[in-house]
């Protein structure tokens, strides 16, 4: 499993290097868009379809993979499986002819965003209303003794197994799902990918960021998203914005302010 992902890893990084690594190395003239867009927990669709359907509108090329922490998979898959998820869709997007790739992600899907554009080539990052970060002291407190249990289950040759973990998510606090204890400590890991702080710190000053906020989010994720923007490194291109919508309506209400951002960011 291990050798194919860093397979698909390697030929995601040959071909999009030369075109997103750097702005300043893309083609001149106006490029074909393309976006992967990863929802956040529960239905794959049902709070980023507002949002597909006017990037598309808008002529830009867009993928949205279901991704291992829908409410189907609950973790079926471990955070490896989900970067060469992404890559594929990238590839596909390329084979469609994009040629300036952002990734872009609501709630989970931001911080998992976040985390991919830490450390593969990317022309943008959009994170919106992002959610999940696991090293924070409410995910550190509340799921401590799911990650014991994980550890417990992977030391004793039991990894593979399915066993009942709590998950924790804004509006529904903690649910329980039903995962392999390998792939659902490699989401919950206070130091492992989900960790907003750590990508943040990571990112490329070359990457520029749209840090989406919504002014009417939960409260908590407010105080931990603000602060956030203040570690990314410094990019001309990189902006806050502060929508007056709810968590959940932030991708449809942030819309246009996304489409005019990308516009901006891939049409210098």
């Amino acid at each position: 499993m291990y050798v194919k992902t860093f397979i698909n890893q390697l030929v995601f990084a040959i071909v999009v290097f030369s075109l997103s690594v750097l702005p300043s190395l893309a083609i001149s003239g106006e490029a074909k868009v393309g976006v992967v867009l990863l929802h956040g927990s529960g239905h794959p669709t049902k709070h980023i379809e507002g949002l597909i359907n006017k990037l598309e509108s808008n002529h830009f090329l867009v993928a949205h993979p279901e991704m291992p922490w829908s409410k189907d998979r609950q973790y079926d898959a471990p955070v490896d499986e989900a970067v060469a998820q992404v890559n594929s869709a990238f590839i596909k997007l390329k084979e469609q002819g994009a040629e300036k790739l952002f990734i872009a992600g609501h709630s989970k899907g931001g911080v998992f965003a976040l985390y991919y554009a830490s450390k593969y080539p990317v022309y943008g990052l959009i994170s919106i209303a992002p959610g999940g970060n696991v090293g924070g002291k409410n995910f550190r407190n509340k799921l401590q003794s799911s990650v014991e249990k994980a550890k417990e289950l992977i030391a004793s040759d039991k990894g593979n197994k399915k066993a009942t973990f709590s998950d924790l998510e804004g509006a529904r606090g903690i649910t329980e799902v039903e995962a392999p204890a390998a792939a659902y400590l490699t989401w919950y890991d206070p130091d492992g990918a989900m960790n907003s702080k750590n990508s943040a710190t990571r990112i490329s000053a070359n990457v520029p960021i749209l840090w989406i906020v919504a002014k009417g989010d939960y409260e908590g994720l407010r105080q931990t998203n603000i602060p956030m923007f203040d570690l990314f490194p410094s990019n001309p291109k990189t902006r806050l914005y502060e929508p007056s919508t709810s968590h959940l309506n932030a991708p449809l209400d942030a819309a246009d302010e996304i489409i005019k951002w990308i516009s901006e960011v891939s049409n210098p």
